[in-house]
């Protein structure tokens, strides 16, 4: 039988002192008034007499042995192999390291490895990051100027004065035209929407802009719309992403960030007028005078044009199929539907969004061509006011 649920250790105690006293007549007797069985009885007994009081406290059910445990030496190698040099080695390097040095015996998985660094301390949990909604549909190919235009900041470079300098760089992806690279001094929507504003009137606009998913050009919001790219949709403009961590999508964009960083990085500019009056020159050079090998070692200028959409004197209004329901967001980011309401987000404030529905009770939302999300109406939460959830 079990020892009562309170306090068991002061239980045990007043038990050995009853027995040592020999306060009942037989140990039975004393096992029963304290509702343990003689087994339970003499194994206290034989505790106390061993340990003393020491011996009354529970003891670990851990195993004393256990066959599948990794062995020190191992668990050792694991730490050691964690810094090599300057480098960090994570659970799937260091099995192979362990693989080669020790060929004669089953090296621990990846999980055991990783289980041993968590350990010793040397892996820090990783706070789930909210991820920016992916690119729905395979981006659309290029084949004339103005199809494509794409967008990034190449890093920043900090000038003599303290101050820091973002160049913001714009490309035909067709003609490989420069369009802009301005220096900026930070990545704020504002001062970026007025460079887009200059392009747009001097080159008019094109079909689609890619950009990866930074600010100002995305945000973790349905669909990832920005204020920067809910005011291209407005233009007729389609924004495009590239996987995060797969520069390689927009790789014609980088490659020309490596030009441009060896021609402006070095020497330090002075001031912002200096650094733009580089990479203003770096441009000219760029679109004019440097041959491209994809280009057939044309250069830029020559297999460029501008834009027959030019760019409009007042904001288009969206138009949705005639079978949507055409609803308007409203300052709080909502849209208020079926006696309730859904958040889909407060970049989207004031404008209008439509909904699809696709199945009994399903509902897409659409801005423009990019869809925000899903809900089911039948899945709603709240209690007087019921609410839905998109679901990317």
């Amino acid at each position: 039988m079990p020892w009562r649920e309170v306090k068991p250790m002061d239980e045990r105690v007043l038990f050995i002192g009853d027995y040592l006293r020999g306060a009942r007549r037989s140990f039975a007797e004393l096992c029963r008034c304290y509702g343990i069985s003689r087994k339970t009885g003499y194994k206290w007994v034989e505790r106390y007499r061993s340990a003393s009081l020491e011996g009354l406290y529970d003891q670990s059910r851990k195993p004393h042995r256990h066959p599948d445990a990794i062995p020190y030496a191992i668990q050792q190698a694991i730490i050691e192999n964690r810094q090599i040099g300057r480098m960090t080695l994570g659970p799937k390097k260091i099995q192979q390291r362990l693989l080669d040095a020790f060929p004669d015996i089953a090296v621990p998985s990846v999980t055991s490895i990783h289980n041993v660094l968590k350990r010793h301390g040397l892996i820090e949990e990783r706070r789930v990051r909210r991820r920016i909604s992916p690119y729905p549909n395979p981006f659309a190919p290029v084949t004339e100027p103005n199809d494509l235009w794409s967008v990034d900041f190449k890093g920043q470079f900090k000038l003599r004065s303290g101050q820091w300098c973002f160049p913001l760089t714009v490309m035909d992806h067709q003609s490989r035209f420069l369009l802009g690279c301005q220096g900026l001094a930070g990545t704020s929507t504002i001062p970026a929407k007025r460079v887009f504003e200059r392009l747009f009137r001097e080159y008019g606009l094109p079909k689609r802009i890619r950009s990866d998913n930074g600010v100002p050009f995305a945000t973790k919001t349905p669909g990832g719309l920005s204020i920067l790219s809910v005011w291209w949709i407005r233009l007729g403009i389609i924004p495009e992403r590239i996987k995060p961590g797969r520069p390689q999508q927009n790789g014609c964009h980088e490659r020309m960030h490596r030009t441009l960083k060896d021609a402006v990085a070095k020497p330090v500019a002075a001031t912002m007028k200096e650094k733009q009056d580089r990479m203003d020159a770096f441009r000219r050079d760029y679109n004019e005078q440097r041959p491209h090998e994809s280009l057939a070692q044309q250069r830029p200028a020559l297999c460029y044009t501008t834009s027959d959409r030019p760019y409009p004197k007042k904001l288009p209004v969206l138009e949705y199929p005639s079978y949507f329901m055409v609803m308007k967001v409203r300052r709080s980011g909502v849209i208020y539907w079926g006696g309730g309401q859904i958040y889909v987000s407060h970049n989207l404030q004031g404008e209008y969004v439509g909904l699809e529905q696709i199945d009994d009770g399903v509902w897409d939302i659409y801005f423009g061509p990019v869809r925000l999300g899903g809900f089911d109406q039948r899945k709603a939460g709240g209690n007087l006011t019921p609410y839905w959830t998109l679901k990317v």
